[in-house]
This record gives structure tokens, sequence and C-alpha cells, in this order.
């Protein structure tokens, strides 16, 4: 508990073969380290088909009853390259787990913002995650438009995956944004915050440190909303993967135009050349319809009056302006932006040099305002993180923050829709999907599933959930009981769930997780892996398949 430093990583060598890595860390008052054994040789074993652990696709996402089957095993050598056998593992809990049962998730979960001020929280609320779900929105739009005109080139050009990609951030922050206009989250946040400010108020020491700090960090949430406009126009700005081209060879122009006012060195100048002759083109319909997109972006967040929005949309509508600087700019093609810099120019009435020099500026200014910003933020967290401490001690956990962490809850259903969620669901469900919904869906089966294989019970645990707190960043952590035999592995988790940025409500949000007697099924009846299993069962390891039959 307390702030992690951003103190070097330590190494060492102990012994001639172990190779460890320290990373200090303070932890209320006193140092800790974790210590970890690195390995380079990690090789697959075996991996379910991606249509079985992608069953359900996008509408599935977030969502709980669930019917995934997304698993893979990996094996560590030795620096002999030999399979390394540890003495401590977690056992294969082949008997599973029922309702009530407690789980433990082990994992490195990302950030969370459960101590965010509530003006923080509201900042959030009504500028940020706003802005970042219209983003969301008209990208992914965009990209499914072009996947279902164009299925092949789609695939090539991987369009599916970060579509995805978006559509999970995009539920992501659908369920952030609802969490943070729910009154009742938010009046349990605020009153949060104002028994910490009574306890702060009641110890003149605390209250002389720290009595200011929730205020100041208001201010800065006012300074904040006042980069609004900006925030709505640049947010994710200049992201290759969801960016036009056109935009990011202005943004690079418009920086080694700054530097050769300046008086760059040669070299430097170079490299920021070589920078954007190197942005390739998108497939034309794409690279159109996100630019018109964020030409859209800059024509709302300004106004269409704006300098900003005169020069953009040039009186047009996003889509024309977009195609008519794709036709008339140097900076519309790899081509025409290489022969220009080739030429030693970019020239200033080129319409895509004229965005360039009239947007970026703007976005510059918006980034290094933010970066200050943003730093006095993290400066008063830490002292109210220091000042919490001194109120609560140990009874309040810190944010997550990709650290260890582990995890408890309980196996149990839950109430959701008018019905009741089971606490776990079977192959029975699987099958029943894949005929409701039909071969070619999200719910289509590989080959080999179609038909139930001999041997398989349908009854079988497939998914289970539970109240365990886990969020983003929890995928693939494994869930284990309190005798440390390993039940299940952490994918997801439910809608309710994603109010856990916030805040923990047991009562409505769950994870999700594989269940190891499905995997166990799978493995043995479906795909014939036999040494796989008997070497879970047993915890050992079988060079041959008749060794492993010797042992079954």
């Amino acid at each position: 508990y307390g702030t992690q430093l951003g103190l070097r990583n330590r190494h060492a060598d102990l012994g001639d073969q172990v190779r460890v890595q320290v990373i200090p860390l303070y932890n209320g008052g006193r140092y800790s380290a974790y210590v970890f054994r690195r390995f380079t040789d990690i090789r697959l074993v075996f991996a379910a088909e991606l249509q079985m652990g992608f069953f359900g696709g996008d509408p599935d996402n977030f969502t709980y009853p669930r019917y995934d089957l997304d698993f893979a095993f990996i094996r560590v050598y030795d620096d002999d390259g030999e399979p390394y056998q540890p003495t401590h593992y977690f056992g294969w809990g082949q008997d599973g787990v029922e309702e009530g049962d407690v789980v433990f998730v082990i994992g490195n979960p990302g950030p969370t913002r459960r101590l965010n001020t509530i003006a923080q929280l509201e900042f959030q609320r009504d500028v940020s995650v706003p802005a970042r779900v219209a983003f969301l929105s008209s990208r992914l739009a965009a990209l499914r438009e072009f996947y279902a005109a164009d299925p092949e080139l789609g695939e090539q050009l991987n369009i599916r995956n970060r579509a995805f990609s978006l559509s999970n951030s995009l539920k992501a922050y659908s369920g952030r944004l609802a969490a943070l206009r729910d009154p009742g989250i938010m009046a349990r946040k605020a009153d949060a915050e104002h028994q910490l400010r009574g306890a702060m108020r009641a110890q003149p020491e605390l209250e002389a440190r720290f009595g200011a700090v929730l205020g100041q960090i208001a201010s800065l949430q006012e300074e904040k909303g006042q980069m609004a406009t900006a925030w709505a126009a640049f947010d994710i700005m200049g992201s290759p993967a969801f960016s036009s081209a056109t935009i990011r060879r202005a943004m690079t122009a418009h920086a080694y135009m700054q530097a050769e006012q300046a008086g760059a060195p040669a070299d430097s100048l170079a490299a920021i050349r070589n920078q954007l002759v190197r942005i390739d083109d998108l497939a034309p319909w794409l690279e159109h319809r996100l630019l018109a997109e964020r030409l859209a972006d800059f024509g709302k967040a300004f106004g269409s009056d704006s300098r900003v929005g005169q020069v953009a949309l040039r009186g047009l509508s996003p889509e024309e302006a977009a195609r008519h600087l794709l036709q008339s700019s140097v900076l519309g093609s790899a081509a025409r932006t290489a022969k220009a810099m080739d030429a030693g120019s970019l020239p200033d009435s080129d319409p895509g040099v004229e965005m360039a020099t009239t947007v970026t500026p703007h976005f510059v200014e918006f980034r290094r305002e933010l970066d200050r910003l943003q730093a006095s933020e993290r400066e008063l967290a830490s002292q109210l993180g220091r000042a919490r401490f001194a109120v609560y001690g140990q009874d309040v956990p810190p944010d997550a923050s990709s650290s260890p962490r582990i995890t408890d809850g309980v196996v149990m259903r839950y109430e959701y829709n008018g019905t009741v969620a089971p606490s776990y669901t079977t192959f029975y469900g699987l099958y029943d999907r894949h005929f409701s919904h039909g071969a070619g869906s999200e719910w289509d089966l590989p080959y080999r599933w179609r038909t139930p294989p001999a041997g398989l019970d349908l009854g079988t645990p497939l998914n289970f959930i539970s109240t365990a707190d886990t969020y983003g960043g929890n995928s693939g952590s494994p869930a284990v009981t309190p005798d440390l035999a390993l039940v299940g592995l952490n994918f997801d988790r439910n809608i309710d769930g994603l109010s856990r940025d916030f805040i923990y409500l047991p009562e409505r949000g769950r994870n999700v997780m594989v269940d190891v007697r499905a995997i166990q099924a799978a493995l043995d009846h479906v795909y014939d892996a036999d040494r796989i299993v008997v070497e879970l069962n047993s915890g050992r390891l079988f060079r041959t398949e008749q060794e492993a039959d010797a042992n079954r």
C-alpha cells in the first residue's frame, strides 16, 4: 500500500543459471521486493480453435451466460533445453467448483480509478469518456462498413480484428460512462469523499498538510474542462491503427517545418523527413472515411465558422472536404509527399500544408497543456494517497496499477434481465447457440465440433462465474481454490462489472471463467490429447505416448 517508486529495475545473478529481476516497492513506510525468474524459451503445446475461444464474437463480449473454450497450453524450457519442472505449482483441479465455493483469481490487472475524487469522476463523465465513446463509435462504423463492402480485402488488412479491438473498447467505455452517470454510484463516491474530508479535519496535522489537496484537484478539473473543445477534436489523434494517413502526414509535416524554421541540424531534419515519407497509404475508401471523420471532429468541436473549421472543411461536408484534400494535397498520398520532399519544399498554398500549419499548433498546445495539468494531478493524487493511508491504513487498498494482485470471490448466480444467470454453463448451451443462430454466425462451431464427439458429456460445466473483483488486464488469470487447485481461467466480466473501474459492487458484477472440467473433457474426447490429460492429472511429465498410456 502506498506509492510505487519509479526506481530502476535491479537485476542480480544468483547462481549459475538463475537470473532474477528485483523491483523495489515502497509499502507503507518499508521497502519490499518482488523477485521473478525469467525464461525465454517458451513453446506452444496446444491451443483451441479461434472459433471456440471467440465463440459468440463481439455480441457476447462483456456478457453472461457465455460458452467460450478460450484456453491454450505452453511449456517452459530451461537453459539446457529441458522442460522446466518447478518445485511449487498449482495442481489441476479436475473436480472443479460448485455454487458457493470460494475462488481466488491471481493476476496483474490494469489501472482502476476507484480513488479518484468526485471532481475527477465528474470530469471523466462530462468530457473525457464521452469524447472517447464518440471516437470509438465513429471509427468502428467506418471499419465495419469497409469490411462489409470488401471482406476479402478486409481480411488481408486485418480489419475484423481491428474492428473488434474498437468494439471491445467501446463496450468498456460505454459501461464506464453508464457507471459515471449512475446517481447511486456517484452518491456513494461523494459520501466516501465527504467522510475522508471529515477524518482529515478531525486531525489538525493532516488538515494542515493535506486539507487543500481536494480543492486543488477540483481546480485542475476545471482547467481541463476548459479544453473540452480540443479534447473532442483531438482524442486519439495520430493513432496509426485508426487515423487517416493524410492527418498523420500533416502532423509530421508540421514538425518538419517547425524544425526547419528553428534551424535544426541536418540529421534531425533527415530523421523527420524519413518519418514523413514512410507513412504508407491506406486503402482508398478507408483513408477517405477516416479523414472525413477527423475533419468532422474538427468542425463539430471548433465550429465550421472558426479558423480551424474553415481550413479543415472549406465550406464543404466532411466527405467532400476529405475528397478535395486527398485529390489536391501533396500530403494526400505517399508518392506525392515523397516527390514534394525530393523537390525540397512543401508549398504553403497546399491545402494539406495549410491544414497542418493551422490545426496542428492547436493539437500541440493541447498536448502541452494537458501534460502540465496531468503532472500536477499526479503529484496531488500522491499527496492525497498519503492522507488516505494516514486515515485508513490498509483498510482501503490502493488502485490497481498492473502489479500482482490476488482477489477472492464466491461462485454465485445473479439476477439479470428478469431472470437468473446460472453459476455455470454447459456444452448443452454451446450447441443450443450453434443450432439456434446457424452456420456462418458468431456462434458457428469448427467442423470437428459440429457433431458432439462420442464420450463428451454435454452436461460438463463450460464457463462459470464468481464475485471475484477482476477488471481490465485480468484476462488469462488463473482461478484457484483455497487448496491452490487450478479450477478456471478468467477471460471476461459481465456488463455490470464494468463499473469496477470506479467501484466494486459484488451484487452486480461477475467475472467469467473457462472451467477446467471443460478443458479436460475437450482434450480427452475432442482433440484426443490424452498425453496432456495424463500430465495434468498426475503432475508428471511423460516423454512418450507409451509412457503416458502406462500411467493412465
